[in-house]
């Protein structure tokens, strides 16, 4: 008898210190900078979970996610490299891999994790479980602009060189490299389309980008929207746009036109200019709401307490929004009911409804930054 109740003791404490079952498709975690931590939310109950400490310089972090949504690599300024658990709200491996980083990319099985460095140049290749390092491809310059692409390929820019690198990874160890020159002047980001076949770099240097084909990437690179600003003298850059957050609704692209307050629109299927939207100030990210109908825009310093929306069928402003002081990310939830935006001066995270523009919830927060959710970020490009 003795026994028995021990063992039904036993089972009961054991029961009580197993954490509640839960999945990740609603978790997400949001920078907050200035602490080197990042803040663990999660969006059905537009809640925090937890705060994850001791990631270092999160200046520039940018976060992918495992392809089952269960661990976050977030990439630190300061060349760290670190595998957070979600569900133990944890780190799991950390390492410094370089001086100076600007962010990685999953491969497309999710099995490499590749990093992009300032310094010394180059990317270098991880295994996504055990964080072991694998390969390195020194470029002998800055990189910008890492996307993963189809076929286990990792795709980015070289500001300096004016190149864009095509980087085979089906053998880890051992990566082949494809190199296109003569892209233009100072790309200084990239971006992968949806079905994963062109990649695009913007050009700082000049008017302009850069697209390459993937499918055809022995063909080199088009030039695309040369001389937009032609004519007319740019303001002045207090931020670099994000093309990364380039928003794709339907066959058009919108995208920040670089000293200028306006958004240009790309037609997808001719690579040629389809329209330009005048907007509040110098456009920073836009981000396509699920479904495609509206994009929202935020902007830079000086003017950077606004999100403007966009209607893709009108192809003009229809609504502003004023989260707070230095908005510097939004981000949708999977099916675009939720929209979070960071207010890195007014210390909060505010969750707006997607569809009436209602505030739902404003969330505390140090200095937030990046917001990253699993559902929408599994996979950094296609």
């Amino acid at each position: 008898m003795r026994t028995l109740l021990i063992a039904a003791i036993s089972l009961a404490v054991c029961a009580c210190a197993v954490p509640p079952l839960r999945g990740t498709g609603d978790l997400g975690l949001v920078v907050e900078r200035a602490a080197g931590r990042v803040m663990l939310v999660e969006t059905t109950g537009r809640s925090v979970l937890g705060r994850i400490e001791g990631l270092g310089d999160l200046s520039h972090a940018s976060v992918v996610f495992s392809r089952d949504g269960r661990y976050a690599y977030v990439f630190g300024r300061d060349g760290g490299l670190s595998k957070v658990d979600l569900l133990r709200a944890r780190i799991e491996h950390r390492v410094l891999q370089a001086g100076n980083s600007i962010g990685g990319a999953i491969s497309q099985d999710g099995r490499l994790v590749a990093v992009a460095n300032y310094a010394p140049g180059g990317i270098r290749i991880f295994d996504a479980r055990s964080l072991e390092p694998l390969s390195e491809v020194p470029t002998g310059a800055k990189v910008v602009g890492i996307a993963d692409a189809p076929g286990n390929r990792f795709v980015f820019s070289l500001f300096e060189a004016g190149e864009i690198w095509i980087v085979d990874a089906s053998d880890p160890r051992r990566p082949s490299v494809r190199k296109i020159g003569g892209i233009g002047k100072q790309p200084y980001d990239g971006f992968i389309t949806p079905n994963g076949r062109h990649y695009i770099a913007g050009l700082f240097g000049e008017d302009g980008l850069a697209l390459v084909d993937l499918w055809n990437a022995q063909g080199g690179a088009q030039r695309i929207l040369g001389g937009y600003g032609r004519g007319e003298q740019p303001l002045p850059v207090y931020k670099m746009p994000h093309l990364r957050g380039w928003a794709v609704a339907g066959r058009y692209i919108f995208l920040p036109a670089i000293g200028r307050h306006e958004v240009l629109v790309l037609d997808s299927v001719t690579w040629t200019e389809a329209g330009r939207i005048t907007v509040h100030g110098q456009p920073v990210f836009a981000v396509a709401q699920p479904g495609g109908q509206r994009v929202w825009v935020n902007f830079a310093f000086p003017r950077n307490d606004v999100v403007q929306v966009i209607d893709v069928a009108a192809m003009q402003v229809v609504r502003e929004l004023r989260p707070g002081r230095a908005v510097l990310h939004l981000e949708f939830t999977p099916r675009g009911e939720q929209v979070w935006i960071s207010s890195r001066d007014d210390g909060a995270v505010v969750v707006y409804d997607g569809a009436s523009y209602a505030e739902l919830a404003r969330l505390p927060a140090e200095s937030p930054s990046g917001i990253f959710l699993t559902s929408r970020g599994a996979m950094t490009g296609f």
